[in-house]
């Protein structure tokens, strides 16, 4: 499947650059290019793009701007921002930004960000599939109940949380859990090697978690402070937190969860 691609830079030498890294991709069709975020998202409404390579640092309107107003539409292109500067990827990733890459840009990296964006867009497409068969299931359970059969509540709570990963329920074990995330409107659970998504909010998540172990470290994350192996300082209080997955994923904490998080660790 080919990702539809808008690169949104008011610099034209960075929108060269980016359409030349991009074109070793071959699930990356770029279908369109603007040089500033009004005309962006006149783009984004009228076309369904899969993928958005973003500018922060625009006349008008920032890219942070433009994403926070892409969050209210129905139809939301996954963000990668592009910037030169490291200062604003807290706020890039407050409105669910897939990645940030810095100028000048790391073929590497770059890599990491399309592929991140081609999984999530792949469990998407899984996820969807499971509603429709969970939906006719679930008129399949009222019909019984119609019938005389009586649905029998269950209050035997375990430390395993459902979770969805190619069409098949999984019963993850918490210790088993690095980090929960929000990503566009799915929560995911990632683990050591796998990303399995779930159908419980991330609040829903931090009631059913152990409160001795998960850390809620932004409104976007919830981490098993088990698996955090170094503690980054980031800039005006932040940190972030890198756990021991395979890809030694980092995980943002917040201005506000800092302190907490401090006295909690004791540093």
């Amino acid at each position: 499947m080919k990702l539809k691609a808008l690169i949104v830079d008011d610099e034209y030498p960075a929108r060269q650059e980016l359409r030349f890294a991009l074109s070793n991709f071959d699930n990356i069709e770029i279908v369109g290019e603007a040089t500033n975020a009004h005309e962006a998202l006149e783009l984004i409404k009228a076309l369904e793009y899969q993928i958005l390579f973003l500018d922060i640092s625009m006349p008008a309107m920032s890219g942070i701007e433009l994403g926070k107003v892409i969050q209210d539409l129905q139809r939301q292109p996954y963000i990668i921002f592009v910037s030169a500067y490291d200062e604003y990827a807290v706020s890039a990733f407050e409105v669910n930004a897939v990645d940030y890459l810095l100028k000048p840009l790391d073929p590497a990296r770059l890599k990491k960000a399309v592929d991140k964006v081609a999984k999530i867009t792949q469990d998407a497409a899984v996820l969807a599939e499971v509603a429709v068969t969970s939906a006719c299931g679930g008129r399949a359970r009222e019909t019984g109940m119609k019938h005389g059969q009586h649905q029998v509540q269950n209050k035997i709570k375990i430390d395993r949380i459902p979770a969805g990963k190619h069409g098949k329920t999984i019963l993850v074990t918490e210790s088993d859990i690095f980090y929960a995330f929000t990503e566009q409107d799915y929560v995911y659970i990632k683990t050591d090697t796998d990303k399995l998504y779930t159908r419980f909010t991330l609040k829903e998540l931090e009631a059913r978690l152990n409160q001795q172990f998960f850390f809620r470290t932004h409104r976007c994350y919830l981490v098993n402070l088990h698996k955090v192996k170094e503690i980054i300082p980031f800039f005006n209080g932040t940190y972030n937190l890198i756990v021991g997955d395979k890809e030694g994923s980092e995980i943002p904490v917040s201005r506000a969860q800092a302190k907490k998080l401090r006295k909690i660790l004791g540093f």
